[in-house]
């Protein structure tokens, strides 16, 4: 793979692969079918997933224990020329193996059969009642060539023979992967249905698909549809946590409408809002690239959306607009993605068409004319604004194209800046209750197969906000209580399947890249050798008897009588060369690769032969077998890793952004919480409405000394009665100098605190304040405070991840304390006293705790 994998993709491809293992073992063994689908919202990188897993599926992958099935071939199918191309560049782009197994099948396709290891890409198109495809070739007109080279019987065949060819061959498995798996299954076009339909179930004498995978942001129509088939299995659905997605940086965190407050025509006003905040976007990015000294600034682009049928007017005003509020604005910066695929000339201003999948690259395109059908299978990661001159009813043709526009240029969020983190959309011709209802689903996306498919992939951490207020530090906060925050410790939130020692030779890869630790590759390496040599000895009576494994292939003799029994004899054979690999192939899925190669090298040494390559192999081969062992060198490796990456933390901190995402990354592979530094936030945004269910608007209340604030030095709260009594109790306190509203979602800027669920699952509690002061000294310190409802099932366990955490840093804070309302009283826990810790921990109940001794009047 070119691409390292996010932690949720990691997940999702190791589920899908044992998916499509017991799939292929139960076509083969007993001719069953099956299908299963993966579910990841728009921005989640399904493409990226689905390469890794043609990847693993061709060659094999030893991080996801899986073998390489040598009969696959994988049948790419979608519902449109362009989809399958863009799905092709990006499984070309994310897996380098599949440079020269990617193929188009074109009308010319002659072949009896689909080749193992190989992926072909095939679309509704090519299957309609006239293709030559399905027809075969007629026979050429005078003077005409042949498309087809025809087969030595002279018969043309069909795609349909070569299907049925691919599935009747024993040694080949056919895995037909339905890309947007939602398209095509439903009701609405009828020949698209029973084309896709035929595929998945046979028809005629073409077989049915051995093996169907669908791929799709909402997949419940073909998982109902796959209902009405009769005798094939479903397999367990991969679905990613949209909030995982969301965790990752992968897409932007917020949407922003501007619509306008009073009746009135306000497109061409609205119009030069867009074009404003997309030069303010790109002076922003300028910026960003200038102080992280990266050649390459994102070049922002303003989406215009228009009517099916725009009028001549219309696109010229639209043109007019933009230029005089850009005039710098180049000739050939505006560009259209109309269905009619055709160059437009709008009063004398060329306009050519582009080709969807193309505009993230053609930077020179700054503008770009759309109509509704972009919304399918296409994304610009560069888009930052979009302005929808449509009208309101066509509300769901807005959020399927936002659902396009929500990918973060650089495949990371940006640090402490919101604005950088956010897409802008203008809905000029909307009022405050339709656009309500156009945030509503783009929160949430298609929950049902009865919903219009907006694949927006709402979740956790995204917030559509309504001409929101600016925020930046606050002037009024001292900078002792920012050196304060930025000192203030965070923690990494555990992960499952993590493989320490993987992530120590990453981590050593990247201090060394970064040269904040010399050789950190042979160190690493170096200190897991010496806990191997020091681990075989402790061992050296297992490491025996695994070696005898290793170098012997017990087996059984069973001898039976014509009218009698059987008689059994043990026997053993010494391990050919190809037994003893394989059993070190089976030591490196434990050890890993690396280590297990640079160990080999540690025992044969520099004059070493033939034979002592044998023995080493042979060694690290048994090595691998001892449980012991192997639980030994990932202890060693996360201490190892856990050490560096603290003493590299303030050295860190001076790397550009995008170093500092690999090692946010690489802390993540945390099979603890783990300590991490938080981010000062540079600029964010805030609402500064309060809608209620009747569409009724007030402001929201404000408070001073937030840390970040708007120019007037106040910051809108959205808080619940326990919160409001909470904050400005805290502010009345002697002291004060200033409250941090620590944000809901995963971001850099947010103090986590891990916490395990009854399920044994690791989660992050985020506390709701930070709140600073000065202590009888005159220093700066910070509290914690959290207003929980103990009402909640989750109550207990978050406050025992209070505790832990309290255990290990209540040092470094004044107070850490949890407030929670019972029976009319606001009661308190202070998690800085050892008899509360120890309450917490032997509590059955929280709502016991507050009501206990242990608690006391807030």
């Amino acid at each position: 793979m070119r691409f390292t994998l996010k932690d949720y993709q990691s997940e999702a491809v190791r589920d899908v692969l044992r998916n499509l293992d017991q799939a292929r073992d139960m076509y083969h063994r007993y001719g069953s079918l099956s299908q299963f689908s993966l579910t990841a919202t728009t921005g989640a990188g399904k493409t990226v997933m689905a390469a890794a897993v043609i990847e693993a599926l061709f060659f094999g992958n030893d991080e996801f224990d899986f073998d390489a099935d040598p009969g696959a071939v994988v049948l790419w199918f979608s519902d449109s020329p362009d989809l399958n191309e863009q799905s092709r560049a990006r499984l070309q782009e994310a897996a380098s193996e599949l440079d020269s197994r990617l193929r188009v099948i074109e009308t010319t396709f002659s072949e009896p059969s689909l080749r193992p290891g190989h992926v072909y890409f095939l679309n509704t198109q090519k299957l309609s009642k006239n293709s030559r495809l399905v027809r075969g070739e007629p026979e050429p007109a005078p003077g005409q060539e042949r498309l087809f080279q025809p087969r030595p019987d002279e018969m043309q065949s069909s795609i349909y023979d070569v299907i049925t060819n691919t599935v009747e061959n024993k040694d080949l498995t056919l895995y037909f992967v339905l890309d947007e798996a939602h398209r095509g299954m439903g009701t609405s076009a009828k020949d698209r249905t029973t084309i896709v339909r035929r595929l998945i179930n046979g028809h005629a004498a073409v077989p049915p698909m051995p093996v169907v995978f669908g791929i799709s942001a909402t997949v419940e129509r073909f998982e109902e549809a796959m209902k009405q088939v009769q005798s094939r299995t479903a397999l367990p659905p991969v679905v990613v946590d949209s909030a995982l997605v969301q965790a990752s940086g992968l897409l932007k965190d917020d949407i922003v409408l501007s619509i306008p407050t009073e009746e009135g025509v306000f497109d061409t006003v609205l119009l030069r809002r867009a074009v404003e905040k997309v030069r303010a976007s790109t002076a922003a990015w300028l910026a960003y690239a200038d102080e992280q000294e990266e050649a390459d600034p994102v070049t922002p682009l303003l989406v215009v959306q228009v009517g099916d049928k725009p009028t001549e007017e219309t696109l010229v005003r639209t043109l007019d607009t933009i230029y005089e509020a850009w005039p710098e604005l180049g000739v050939d910066a505006v560009a259209n993605v109309f269905g009619e695929h055709q160059d437009l000339l709008i009063a004398q201003q060329p306009v050519p068409y582009i080709e969807p999948q193309r505009v993230e690259d053609a930077t020179h395109v700054r503008v770009l004319l759309a109509k509704s059908a972009i919304s399918t299978g296409w994304d610009c990661p560069r888009a930052e604004v979009l302005v929808s001159l449509r009208p309101a009813k066509d509300r769901t043709h807005i959020t399927q194209l936002l659902g396009r526009m929500i990918r973060t240029p650089l495949a990371r969020r940006i640090p402490g800046n919101e604005l950088l983190n956010s897409v802008d959309c203008l809905l000029p011709f909307f009022d405050r209750k339709t656009a309500t209802g156009v945030a509503e689903m783009l929160m949430k996306g298609a929950t049902s197969k009865d919903e219009e498919d907006t694949d927006t992939g709402g979740g956790e951490g995204r917030r559509v906000l309504f001409n929101p207020v600016d925020l930046y530090p606050n002037p009024q906060v001292a900078q002792e209580v920012w050196d304060c925050f930025a000192s203030l410790p965070s923690v990494t939130i555990p992960k499952k399947g993590v493989k320490p020692i993987r992530r120590l030779t990453a981590l050593a890869t990247a201090l060394s890249k970064d040269l904040l630790v010399e050789d950190a590759v042979v160190k690493a390496h170096a200190h897991l050798h010496a806990v191997l040599d020091g681990r075989a000895v402790q061992y050296k009576e297992k490491v025996t008897h695994a070696r005898q494994d290793v170098l012997t292939m017990s087996g059984e003799e069973a001898r039976g009588r014509i009218g009698g029994g059987f008689t059994y004899k043990s026997f053993e054979e010494s391990a050919d060369p190809r037994a003893i690999e394989d059993s070190y192939r089976a030591a490196t899925r434990v050890l890993s690769p690396a280590v297990c190669s640079s160990y080999v090298d540690h025992l044969v040494g520099p004059e070493g032969d033939d034979d002592d390559l044998l023995e080493a192999n042979i060694t690290v081969a048994a090595l691998g077998r001892v449980p012991e062992i192997a639980e030994a060198v990932e202890t060693e490796a996360d201490d190892l890793a856990r050490q560096w990456l603290t003493q590299t933390r303030v050295a860190r901190k001076g790397l550009p952004d995008e170093r500092q995402a690999e090692y946010d990354r690489l802390e993540g592979m945390s099979t603890q919480p783990e300590r991490v530094s938080l981010t000062v936030p540079k600029v964010a945004q805030a609402e500064t409405m309060v809608r209620e269910v009747d569409g009724a608007e007030s402001p929201l209340p404000t408070r001073l000394m937030h840390l970040m604030a708007a120019e007037d030095g106040t910051y809108p709260i959205s808080l619940n009665e326990w919160e409001r009594k909470v904050l400005d109790s805290e502010a009345r306190q002697p002291g004060f100098k200033g409250w941090y509203r620590n944000p809901a979602r995963s971001t850099k800027e947010s103090l986590a605190i891990a916490y395990k669920e009854d399920s044994g699952t690791w989660k992050a509690l985020r506390p709701d304040f930070i709140f600073f002061g000065t202590d009888h000294t005159g220093q700066v310190v910070a509290d914690l405070v959290d207003p929980h409802g103990h009402h909640l099932s989750d109550a207990l366990p978050k406050l025992r991840g209070l505790a832990a955490f309290a255990e290990k840093y209540q040092g470094e804070f004044r107070r850490i304390e949890s407030v929670a309302e019972t029976g009319g009283t606001m009661r308190v826990l202070d998690l800085t006293k050892h008899h509360v810790r120890q309450a917490i921990r032997d509590a059955k109940t929280a709502k016991g705790l507050y009501e206990s001794d242990v608690a006391s009047d807030y």
